[in-house]
């Protein structure tokens, strides 16, 4: 028998930290221990507690946690490397006979665990030079030349994943679609997977998106932010363009008012949450289910999936 996987997954701020604590409290009380991996991109980093809403020692309310905290944030964390240390602790859950539940908001950490990834070979250090050196509309007509399929799926002014197609193949002979088609190294198939999706009401989301980032203003986000600028980490590894970051260093810095980098924060919240909604909603498989914030909806669906989990 494949080995057994719980998920919960959704937009930032829809309870996902509290579900997976209930649902392995859940899974104890029917004899079953647990243990909560993260799958967000944000709480990997020790360096972002407050920013990343990580859940304390009372919210996790005796449930082992892991992947929290376990990057520093000098340290970039890829998919592949998050990949990686989930499915070695997915297999200690297993050989340990507890459930692991993952719960986090990053699509593509999730989508890397699930179905591998695509062995594309070093990029050739010249032709990544290259190709960042273009500007996005340059980079984008020579995408549209030399790997049509891909340009016409990307936005023309997203100059992160437009430089990437192009550096692929220029690098690699290969389009990367060519590549993604030959992922490797995914779980997906050899887990008996119990997802859930929480896709509540957006409104009701942009409110809680709104009233945790003014919280977080009161919480330590400011003397975290503050200690990461100390620490003078280059301005482009992820921990420092986490949402929050960039704007609380802005007031620090002098650039905006107290309200306005709480404004922004919010606005930057909202949009993160609004792309994780809408990735959700549209990219796992469609058997998955999705549910809203209903505190009875939520029960019946911990129900479900210790029935299917054969726990109950």
């Amino acid at each position: 028998m494949r080995e057994r996987v719980a998920l919960i997954a959704g937009p930032t701020a829809s309870g996902k930290s509290d579900l997976a604590v209930r649902l392995a409290l859940a899974a104890e009380a029917a004899g079953c221990p647990a243990r909560v991996i993260n799958a967000d991109s944000a709480q990997v980093y020790r360096d972002l507690n407050v920013l990343s809403a990580r859940p304390d020692a009372v919210e996790m309310q005796g449930v082992e946690h892991r992947l929290f905290g376990a990057w520093d944030g000098a340290d970039a964390c890829s998919a592949a490397d998050w990949a990686a240390a989930a499915r070695q602790e997915i297999a200690a859950a297993h050989e340990a006979g507890a459930l692991p539940i993952l719960v986090g908001g990053t699509g593509l950490y999730l989508r890397t665990l699930l179905e591998g990834i695509a062995p594309i070979p070093p990029i050739a250090e010249e032709v990544r030079t290259q190709v960042r050196a273009l500007p996005v509309t340059a980079a984008y007509a020579a995408l549209q030349s030399e790997d049509p399929t891909r340009a016409e799926a990307l936005n023309p002014g997203d100059s992160q994943r437009v430089a990437r197609a192009l550096e692929v193949v220029r690098s690699t002979g290969r389009p990367l679609g060519w590549w993604q088609e030959r992922r490797e190294g995914g779980i997906g198939e050899e887990v008996d997977l119990h997802p859930l999706v929480l896709l509540p009401d957006r409104e009701w989301l942009y409110r809680r998106c709104d009233l945790r980032f003014a919280r977080m203003m009161d919480s330590g986000a400011v003397e975290e932010v503050t200690a990461l600028l100390a620490r003078g980490l280059p301005p482009d590894l992820p921990v420092m363009r986490a949402i929050g970051v960039t704007e609380i260093a802005g007031w620090l810095q002098g650039d905006c008012t107290r309200e306005e980098t709480i404004a922004h924060g919010q606005q930057s919240t909202r949009r993160y949450a609004k792309r994780q909604y809408t990735w959700f909603r549209h990219q796992p498989p469609q058997e998955w289910p999705r549910i809203d914030h209903l505190p009875d909806e939520q029960d019946d669906q911990i129900t479900r999936i210790l029935r299917t989990l054969r726990l109950t």
